[in-house]
């Protein structure tokens, strides 16, 4: 592969510094590069985004990592996904916050810049990464298929910093179900244990259960939540619709990874630090 590229969208608040203090302790020993992107909606704002954003990556200049500073003309919703894919990036991080922000990124909006990409996000808040980066990584399993999906990410990001995986999954009552869950147990055990990934795995309640994933985060001190961006409510999904936007807003602070299902073949066979 060419080199390793993730993406960093900076608004000029606090949080998004954190969102690349995050990307950098990712890159770094990958000698990847950041992009840092700043999107304008006016021809005359770009003058002015370029001085900040080069203030912003002399302040970093010490850390070992390159950073290419971006303005792009658009809407964030939209060009965020389009910038990644140009640049072939692997993940993108970025910061959340209330609305005080120029360019309003909470946590719905963020949903709705991640729904525009096929790139994955780690969503951070008002919390520093460790220098040994995500030793401890959270993984909510229901029985929707497409959440194994987010397994070939983390396992990789797992392999790099030496995570232990944590995997969570809902406590069924029906037979069937009770069947299901113990089939995904052992699929994530091989699919983790065949790529030399330390997992436990834990069966929480179904009830309130993407609260019950944060407050077993909190536990086990997660550095990082993966869940997939369903968005949706289902039999089989022990999730809430809005699960998503609870997860990447929650209280502990703890950042989430963030995946798209991809609905195609070989999925997974290429993505993220191959």
């Amino acid at each position: 592969m060419s080199e390793k590229s993730f993406i960093v969208p900076h608004d000029f608040t606090p949080v998004a510094d954190i969102a690349l203090e995050h990307a950098i302790a990712t890159a770094k020993p990958l000698k990847a590069e950041v992009q840092l992107v700043h999107v304008v909606s006016k021809e005359n704002q770009i003058h002015e985004a370029n001085e900040k954003l080069a203030s912003i990556v002399g302040k970093y200049d010490s850390s070992g990592v390159k950073i290419v500073p971006n303005v792009r003309i658009g809407n964030i919703f939209e060009d965020i996904g389009d910038f990644a894919s140009e640049h072939e990036a692997e993940l993108i991080f970025m910061g959340t916050h209330g609305a005080h922000g120029w360019q309003h990124v909470t946590g719905s909006h963020a949903l709705k810049v991640v729904t525009n990409s096929s790139v994955p996000f780690i969503i951070v808040q008002e919390k520093l990464v460790k220098p040994t980066g995500y030793d401890s990584i959270v993984v909510p399993m229901d029985l929707n298929k497409e959440t194994k999906q987010k397994l070939t990410i983390v396992s990789r990001l797992a392999k790099y910093f030496g995570s232990k995986v944590h995997v969570v999954i809902p406590d069924e009552t029906d037979d069937f179900l009770k069947h299901q869950v113990k089939s995904n147990i052992v699929f994530a055990n091989r699919f983790f244990k065949d790529r030399g990934v330390d997992m436990t795995h834990a069966i929480i309640s179904r009830s309130g259960f993407d609260k019950e994933v944060v407050k077993y985060a909190v536990s086990v001190d997660a550095d990082l939540i993966a869940i997939m961006n369903l968005n949706r409510s289902s039999f089989l999904n022990a999730l809430s619709s809005n699960y998503e936007q609870y997860i990447i807003t929650n209280d502990a602070l703890i950042p989430a990874l963030i995946v798209n299902p991809v609905y195609k073949e070989g999925y997974g066979q290429s993505i993220l630090f191959s």
